[in-house]
C-alpha cells in the first residue's frame, strides 16, 4: 500500500499486517528497498554475470534468469552457437561446490553466478566434421594458400 504517509499509524499498523502486502512511501521513500526484494523473492528470478576469459566479470549488465535455469539456457539466450558448440563452463559463485568450478551445460545457476563460457574453436569444429566435408575444405585451404 503505497502513501502511508497519508494516513494514521493506526491504519498503518493495520495494513501492514495484512498478508502479502508491503507499506511503503514514495515521498518518504520508506520500504521501496523492500518491494524490489519481494518483487524478486516472488518471482524466483536471480541474476547471472558474464565473464569473457583473461577479463573480470561485467557486474553492470547481469542476466536475469528463472531459478532453476541452467548453462544451457543462459548459452541459448546468448547465441544458438554457444549451445550447439559448448564445450564446458567456469562458475564462480554458491552454485560452485569450489571457485571456479568446472561445469556441463546442466549445471543449476543460482544468484550471482559468475559464468564463463567455453565453446569448440574452427579447428575443433573441423574435426567433427564427416571426412568428406573436412576433405573438401581442406583443399579450398589449399587452393587459397596455392593462389597466394
Amino acid at each position: 500500500y503505497n502513501k502511508v504517509d497519508t494516513i494514521t499509524l493506526e491504519e498503518v499498523d493495520r495494513l501492514a499486517r495484512t498478508p502479502n502486502s508491503i507499506v511503503i512511501s514514495c515521498q518518504w521513500d520508506l520500504n521501496l528497498d523492500q518491494v524490489i526484494e519481494t518483487i524478486w523473492e516472488e518471482l524466483d528470478l536471480v541474476r547471472v554475470y558474464t565473464k569473457k576469459k583473461g577479463q573480470p566479470p561485467d557486474f553492470g549488465q547481469p542476466f536475469i534468469m528463472k531459478r532453476g535455469d541452467t548453462v544451457e539456457d543462459l548459452c541459448n539466450r546468448l547465441h544458438k552457437d554457444f549451445a550447439s558448440k559448448f564445450k564446458y563452463a567456469m562458475v564462480w559463485g554458491t552454485s560452485a561446490k569450489h571457485a571456479p568450478q568446472r561445469v556441463g551445460k546442466e549445471h543449476l545457476l543460482d544468484d550471482e553466478d559468475v559464468l564463463q563460457i567455453m565453446v569448440q574453436t574452427a579447428a575443433e569444429d573441423k574435426k567433427q566434421l564427416d571426412p568428406r566435408t573436412a576433405r573438401d575444405l581442406k583443399k579450398r585451404e589449399e587452393k587459397k594458400k596455392a593462389k597466394k
